[in-house]
């Protein structure tokens, strides 16, 4: 593969993609809107560009990560943003969890201009990411997702074919929605079950193979007993999804009651001192709740 790829927004999850492709041996170039998140991963080998027009130079492909509506707006329709300075012909993947009135804004002003667009948000986190192992969720047309199929090969094991611009951004917003539900009522269980008096481990070797179970169970809540709640995904961006599917909810006249009350406990999460920390510390909430974490 010979395409020169730009990668815009390299947080957690952007920088570990483009690690990825870096180690493919493909020609990556960064850009982040903070300036010390581009020194620090100037001084990791990363290069970098000092802005979205200066990393869009002779690069044909494009990837977004990005961590909401407003920045990807800002990154795609902003001045000297992507939709400017993109070569006629590029292709744009937009890898952002956002919702789809969004993505199909600025996927109509790239369309206008010749540039090709592929709505692929991914479920995994920066470990997924940087080993290859992510699940992408694929929207557009399909000649521009067979285009993106090098990259995205680079990226995941697999991906799925949602429909057109947007639907990949709405999968991904139920699937978060659900993800968001159950590391809740995981964290809710598990703290009620340590204060009736069952000991952390051994009701975590039960759980862990019962019907209860979910695959966020069994990633995350090892962690959370060793106490390490270092962000793999962090509980501001979950509330930020669980309020975009309460958005989408209302856009189209459902409610989502379920979706309401998570949101309100990741907010008093967040009130409560979690920001930064993994979606698990939900946990410590409630453990600080029952009187604190079992010794």
């Amino acid at each position: 593969m010979t395409e020169k790829i730009a990668v815009i927004g390299m947080g957690q999850m952007g920088s570990a993609m483009a690690a990825r492709l870096r180690e493919s041996n493909l020609d990556v170039v960064g850009f982040d809107v903070n300036a010390d998140q581009r020194a620090r991963l100037e001084k990791e080998g990363f290069r970098m560009a000092a802005s979205i027009a200066e990393a869009l130079k002779e690069r044909s492909v494009v990837l977004t990560s990005l961590p909401d509506p407003k920045a990807v707006s800002e990154a795609w329709l902003g001045a000297g943003g992507i939709v400017a300075s993109a070569a006629k012909g590029a292709l744009c993947i937009e890898l952002s969890t956002i919702d789809p009135h969004t993505m199909r804004s600025v996927a109509d002003a790239a369309h206008a201009r010749g540039i090709a667009v592929v709505d692929c948000p991914v479920s995994g986190g920066p470990i997924e990411a940087r080993s290859g192992k992510l699940i992408l969720i694929a929207g557009g047309d399909e000649k521009d997702i067979a285009r993106a199929e090098p990259i995205l090969q680079r990226l995941g094991a697999e991906w799925k074919h949602t429909g057109g611009i947007g639907t990949a951004k709405a999968v991904k917003i139920v699937n978060n929605m659900m993800t968001m539900g159950n590391v809740l009522v995981a964290a809710e269980a598990f703290a009620l079950g340590v204060a009736a008096g069952v000991e952390p481990q051994k009701l975590y070797d039960v759980l862990s193979v019962s019907g209860g179970r979910s695959h966020h169970f069994t990633k995350r809540f090892p962690n959370a007993l060793k106490g390490d709640f270092s962000p793999g995904f962090k509980m501001e961006l979950g509330e930020k999804d669980l309020a975009l599917a309460i958005e989408l909810g209302r856009t189209i006249r459902m409610p989502t009651p379920s979706a309401s009350a998570s949101r309100e406990l990741y907010a008093l999460a967040l009130a409560e001192g979690f920001r930064g920390q993994d979606i698990v510390a939900l946990l410590s909430m409630y453990q600080n709740w029952a009187g604190g974490p079992a010794k």
